[in-house]
């Protein structure tokens, strides 16, 4: 650690392993299964800002799809103990979220970033603002006296955060997204071409129209849901909090290179 340059997809899937960002990761088959009951049951702070109706109210459905699009165990009957991602599947959707980006920055889009977990991927997130602003894109930058019930929206190294008591906030919540959102529509300001995010923050751009993609963690099912409905575009299955922010540095790598904005400035 750190992998120097640019990781070829072999060495990804290893780095990923070594670190848990995937394979064997630190969050428990029973955490796991707790939120998708909770999902299912319609518990809002576990759609991630998405309405989700009553497509999916039964929870073995929603074990499903993690088993499918994420690589935790399909087995119901099994309740206990260390769950799985699939590091394969990660690079599979780091490759889709690359041809997004791709996009953005071919037609020098309008692109928001945004997260609920800044203890670990803020500098993903910062990143790739980056290299797409020096591919030619815009970044987005959010109103000024944003607020929600759980604190302030504020934007720092070009990513949306919650901010509350002088701390970086972790959240789950849609609404500082929506907070943003309507803001800008209520200024008269174009909404972005694309959400680049994780949590609620992804979930409710993609509820409200944009362009959504982003990362999740496999106790996180309701963006993964999203992408298999179509609301969200591309999901990245991880671990969105690992030992150190410096481990997710190698994906960002990849990401940006795959995306062919490795020459930028990040």
């Amino acid at each position: 650690m750190p992998i120097p340059g640019t990781p070829s997809r072999a060495e990804l899937v290893a780095h990923l392993v070594r670190t848990r960002i995937a394979g064997d990761v630190a969050t428990p088959r029973e955490n796991n299964l707790s939120h998708y009951r909770q999902l299912a049951n319609g518990v809002r702070n576990f759609w991630l800002g998405l309405e989700l109706g009553d497509r999916w109210t039964d929870e073995q459905d929603v074990l499903a799809v993690m088993a499918e699009r994420v690589g935790v165990n399909d087995d119901p009957e099994y309740r206990y103990g260390q769950d799985t991602i699939d590091p394969e599947l990660t690079v599979d959707a780091l490759q889709r979220l690359a041809g997004r980006l791709r996009k953005a920055a071919d037609g020098h889009q309008r692109v928001l970033f945004a997260t609920g977990h800044p203890g670990g991927l803020l500098d993903v997130h910062r990143a790739t603002a980056a290299a797409l602003r020096a591919a030619g894109c815009e970044i987005v930058v959010i109103p000024d006296g944003l607020q929600t019930d759980e604190g302030y929206v504020m934007q720092f190294a070009d990513v949306a955060v919650l901010e509350h008591g002088a701390t970086l906030w972790h959240t789950h919540s849609g609404e500082p997204m929506k907070a943003i959102l309507t803001a800008l529509e209520r200024e008269g300001r174009p909404l972005p071409d694309l959400v680049v995010a994780d949590h609620g923050w992804a979930g409710y751009a993609g509820r409200h129209g944009v362009d959504s993609v982003g990362y999740a963690d496999c106790n996180d099912p309701a963006l993964f849901i999203a992408e298999a409905e179509g609301t969200v575009q591309v999901t990245v299955p991880l671990d969105d909090h690992v030992l150190s922010p410096r481990h997710y540095d190698p994906m960002t790598a990849y990401l940006l290179a795959e995306a062919g904005l490795t020459d930028q400035d990040v």
